[in-house]
């Protein structure tokens, strides 16, 4: 089956988990079996679901990483449908190079580089910057897909 090579914020919706506006990617702009690139705009919305008191704090970079892997291990996987049961097992190494996300400008590229795994998890490298390609957020992620905790 042929995978999109870019979507709209329906289309990635329908591939992943998150729904309503708790899905945080607005776009695909590509990806390959080994890296993603998806971009957001919503930092800045006063009803951004993630959002405290006091603004958009950068740790929820790791949320918005977190979707772009489970939308690239959908596309992946070839099924065109919804992502496998997982879940974000660990976050290492991860840089808030700011405090946070709602102050700034222009939209926000999402890019995961899947590092290593198999069928059952995933290790992915993560960035996130903004319009002018200053570096906001950085890391590693581990995924654990089809985990017998998920269908507890």
């Amino acid at each position: 089956m042929h995978q999109p090579t870019q979507l709209d914020r329906a289309g990635i919706a329908a591939r992943i988990p998150h729904q309503g506006s708790m899905c945080l990617l607005d776009s695909l702009l590509a990806w390959d079996p080994a890296a993603i690139h998806c971009r957001a705009v919503n930092q800045a919305d006063p009803e951004h679901p993630l959002r405290s008191p006091q603004g958009l704090y950068a740790a929820v970079g790791i949320e918005y990483a977190a979707q772009a892997m489970a939308l690239h291990g959908a596309l992946a996987a070839g099924q065109g449908g919804p992502a496998q049961a997982g879940f974000l097992a660990g976050a290492r190494q991860v840089t808030l190079h700011q405090p946070r996300l709602d102050n700034v400008p222009g939209p926000l590229d999402v890019r995961c580089e899947r590092l290593a795994g198999d069928a059952g998890q995933a290790l992915y490298g993560f960035e996130l910057r903004d319009a002018a390609g200053r570096l906001l957020v950085d890391g590693r992620a581990s995924v654990v897909f089809n985990s017998p905790l998920i269908a507890s």
